[in-house]
C-alpha cells in the first residue's frame, strides 16, 4: 500500500483496505512500473 500511496498520491489505507489482494498487486505492479526509481527488475533491491 505504501508503494501505491508514494507512486498514485492521495490514496488512503482505507480506500485501498476495500480492494481484494489481485487489484492491489495490480495496483502495485502499476506502481512499480511508473516509479521514477523503478530500474525495470522485479526485486526491491534497486
Amino acid at each position: 500500500m505504501a508503494d501505491i500511496a508514494t507512486v498514485f498520491g492521495g490514496w488512503t489505507p482505507e480506500l485501498m483496505g476495500e480492494w481484494g489482494l489481485a487489484e492491489l498487486m495490480d495496483w502495485r505492479e502499476r506502481a512499480r512500473v511508473r516509479s521514477p526509481y523503478s530500474n525495470g527488475s522485479d526485486n526491491d533491491d534497486g
